[in-house]
């Protein structure tokens, strides 16, 4: 079986049909759902691009694998899911995004040059690389943001785009005479890209992924990792007006909300994103060109889909539909990600089984705590693999996918984050070390811890399902926030580090020095199995000492 892993960036749950948004349709995002199980309650274990994605790739939790902010380098040694799935006989590659730094000095300590194969897959998180694009080309009186070479710029120059950044002044600006309309700025996201549309981003990383499919041997999981529908929020006709200022939903949010807020999320309130999606006029623009980024990715997902099918390929791929973290779009007067209210932490999560194991929950929905660290765990599993449950923090959803509970699942879903490097820590006046918060979510009761001195925060979302009620110094929720903070120490003592011995491993430890000779501390022998000691019984030889 092949795994077809394939991740939106900034893509929000309920910006889909199947999950009920009211305007929007997604046929294809739909038609995935209608063969698989859409999973209704997936966390990230990170609310921002980077440190979630190395949580996908590595299985395991932003502070144990250390990536935990965008341009943290993924150490050197941490395994990823190429890894673990080359050693069990299944090729990994990369189509579009990571935004993974490499660890330039570890590699470099270690002697390991980016120009050979090792180096190669230490340099892009462990897969093989059929085109890596981070799809930010943004370039400034400093230089680019990335600088790393742009294939996605050397196709649209190939194909007859004539500026110097056509990532910039074509697919991301929009078509208008005289100066040029640039998607960074918002009053431009009703314009339509200055682009074919069969030449932007979303239809080429498309292609990218086709031609692979047609000549990869397998076995094989490809990550197809689209930039879209993360800004900047402009696209191309005929996509640039399928929607308006109608057909965007009023934003979740509440004066209450503004009223003595817990401090950080006063601080993030008054940044510069938040400030702007606070305007209905920024969200009347951007909104829509956000619905026709999601409407063309799922067009090209049903290229995908189509081709799968006219193959006989669907009978024998697994396919994932996910994100990297959400978009707040305006909702409690945030913009972007960062928090973890359920705009930004929650994911869309759709995973089709092939095998007849699966057939039972086809069409379904799981409402199961799901964390983004599981989906390591289980292609591992669909690949024929164990689990290396002392390396990959998350759990196989095999058992969910094929209709039967897992013993013991969680209890709670974490995530965390390190503001250590953004303007709201020196607005709060704290350390980089304090600049951290931690989501501790039962499914009811969401507890927001912040290093730093601050409060708890708490959101009942049974009673209050719009996170607006902040409950966190309410002395009648004092027991609820112990339980949780006990889940969160809980998990606060997990064994991350101990990746080089398995369950296994230990095992065959226990009692080895015994076996070997190794045995002090006894008095006659008769402490031990006899034949531990068999090599110290029998005649004595010469006694040298006469």
């Amino acid at each position: 079986m092949n795994i077809l892993f394939i991740m939106y960036d900034q893509l929000r749950w309920d910006y889909l049909s199947c999950a009920g948004h009211p305007k929007l349709r997604t046929p294809n995002f739909d038609r995935v759902a209608g063969m698989g199980v859409r999973f209704t309650r997936a966390y990230v274990q990170s609310p921002v691009c980077g440190s979630s994605r190395m949580s996908f790739y590595t299985g395991r939790y932003a502070s144990s694998h250390g990536a935990q902010w965008n341009g943290f380098p993924l150490r050197v040694g941490e395994q990823t899911l190429g890894d673990h799935l080359r050693k069990i006989g299944m090729g990994c590659y990369l189509i579009g995004k990571t935004h993974m730094v490499a660890d330039a000095e570890g590699m470099e300590r270690l002697g390991l040059a980016p120009d050979t194969t090792i180096g190669a897959r230490q340099s892009e998180c462990g897969f093989d690389a059929v085109v890596r694009d981070d799809g930010l080309w943004g370039e400034g009186p400093d230089g680019f943001y990335d600088r790393k070479r742009s294939p996605y710029n050397e196709y649209l120059k190939a194909k007859g785009y004539e500026a110097a950044n056509p990532w910039h002044d074509n697919a991301n600006a929009g078509a208008s005479e005289g100066e040029i309309a640039s998607g960074w700025f918002f009053q431009n996201a009703d314009l339509p890209a200055n682009i074919r549309e069969e030449d932007s981003e979303t239809p080429w990383l498309t292609d990218r992924a086709l031609e692979f499919m047609e000549t990869a041997e397998g076995p094989w999981c490809a990550h197809v990792s689209y930039i879209k529908p993360h800004w900047p929020y402009i696209v191309p006709a005929p996509y640039h007006d399928m929607f308006g200022p109608d057909d965007v939903p009023p934003a979740v949010r509440s004066d209450l909300e503004r009223q003595d807020p817990h401090p950080v999320y006063g601080a993030y309130m008054g940044n510069m994103i938040a400030s702007a999606f606070s305007r209905d006029e920024v969200r009347d623009k951007v909104i829509p060109a956000y619905m026709g980024l999601i409407k063309q990715c799922d067009d090209q997902l049903g290229r995908i889909l189509d081709r799968l099918e006219e193959t006989g390929a669907i009978r024998d791929t697994m396919i994932v539909l996910t994100s990297d973290h959400g978009d707040y779009l305006g909702d409690h007067w945030l913009g972007e990600k960062d928090m973890f209210h359920e705009p930004s932490v929650k994911i869309p999560l759709i995973v089709y089984d092939p095998r007849a194991e699966a057939d039972a929950t086809r069409s379904t929905t799981c409402d199961a705590l799901v964390e983004s660290i599981d989906l390591a765990a289980t292609f591992i599993e669909a690949a024929g693999g164990e689990v290396p449950g002392h390396i990959v923090e998350g759990r196989s959803l095999q058992p969910f996918l094929q209709g039967t509970e897992p013993e013991n699942w969680r209890e709670v879903a974490i995530s965390e984050y390190d503001y250590s490097v953004t303007p709201m820590r020196a607005k709060l006046g704290i350390t980089s070390d304090d600049a951290r918060m931690f989501m501790c979510f039962d499914g009811r009761w969401k507890l927001i811890h912040f290093e730093g001195g601050f409060r708890p925060m708490l959101f009942d979302l049974q009673t209050d399902p719009d996170e607006f009620h902040d409950r966190g110094a309410d002395p009648e929720c004092a027991d609820e926030i112990a339980r949780l903070y006990r889940h969160l120490h809980a998990w606060s003592l997990r064994n991350a580090q101990r990746v080089t011995r398995s369950e296994a491993d230990l095992n065959k430890m226990r009692g080895r020095a015994l076996r070997v000779g190794i045995m002090p501390f006894l008095w006659d022998g008769s402490e031990v199995p006899e034949d531990a000691t068999s090599k110290f019984r029998g005649p004595a030889g010469r006694i040298y000492t006469e």
